[in-house]
C-alpha cells in the first residue's frame, strides 16, 4: 500500500498556477471594497447599471436593472434612505454574482478585511501585465504542500505495522496525500471543472 503513482505532480507543478484562483470565493468579490461592490458605486454614481452587468450572468440581468431602479428611486428620499438603498443594492448584486458562481452568499464582509497573498497576486499581476510572479509563487506553493504530504506518508509509513495506532497515522497521512494530489489533477486538467466554478479549485486547496 506504500507505493504511491506520482506521474501526476508534474501535470501539478506545471499548471498549478490556477491554485490561487479559488481564494476569490473566500474573501475578495464579496467583501465591501471588492470588485463587485466597487462596480455597484459606479453604477450608482454615474445612474449607469452598465458597469454592474458584467458581474452577473445574462440570465439575471433584468433582475439587477430591476433592482438598479429600485435603488435609484429610493435613495434621494433622505440619506438614510440613500444609505439603505445602496446597501440593499450591493447585497442584492453580489448575491445573485456568487449564485452565479454556484457558490453560497454569506453577507457582505466589511472593509479592510485582510486580502489573501494569492489574490493580492492575481491582481497585481493583471495591474502590470505579467503573470510570471503569480506564476512562480503558485508553482512553490504547489510544491511545498506536495512534499509536505508525501513526507509525512513516507515516515509514517515506516512505522505502520508497528501497532494499529501507527497504522492509522499512516493511512491518514497517505489518505491526505493522495486526495491532495488527486484533486489537484483534477481540476487542472479538466477545465470545466473549474471554469466558472470555484469550489472545484477550492476543494483541490483544502484537501
Amino acid at each position: 500500500m506504500t507505493a504511491v503513482t506520482f506521474r501526476a505532480v508534474p501535470v501539478v507543478i506545471v499548471m498549478s498556477a490556477i491554485l490561487l484562483l479559488p481564494r476569490f470565493a473566500a474573501a475578495h468579490c464579496d467583501s465591501m471594497d471588492g470588485p463587485v461592490v466597487n462596480a455597484a458605486k459606479l453604477a450608482l454614481k454615474t445612474s449607469d447599471v452598465t458597469p454592474v452587468l458584467r458581474w452577473v450572468p445574462l440570465a439575471a440581468e433584468e433582475q439587477i436593472r430591476a433592482a438598479f431602479e429600485q435603488t435609484l428611486n429610493v435613495r434621494v428620499l433622505s440619506p438614510e434612505a440613500r444609505e439603505f438603498a445602496d446597501n440593499y443594492f450591493f447585497e442584492t448584486l453580489v448575491r445573485v454574482h456568487r449564485a452565479g458562481e454556484g457558490e453560497a452568499y454569506a453577507g457582505l464582509k466589511p472593509r479592510g478585511i485582510e486580502i489573501e497573498p494569492g489574490i493580492a497576486l492575481a491582481d497585481n499581476s493583471l495591474d502590470m501585465g505579467s503573470v510570471d510572479a503569480l506564476i512562480d509563487q503558485v508553482k512553490s506553493d504547489a510544491a511545498q504542500g506536495i512534499r509536505q504530504r508525501f513526507t509525512r506518508a513516507q515516515e509514517t509509513s515506516k512505522h505502520a505495522n508497528d501497532s494499529v495506532e501507527a497504522g492509522r497515522q499512516f493511512v491518514a497521512a497517505y489518505v491526505e496525500f493522495i486526495h491532495y494530489v488527486e484533486n489537484l489533477h483534477q481540476v487542472l486538467s479538466d477545465p470545466a471543472s473549474h471554469l466558472p466554478q470555484e469550489a472545484q479549485v477550492t476543494k483541490a486547496v483544502q484537501h
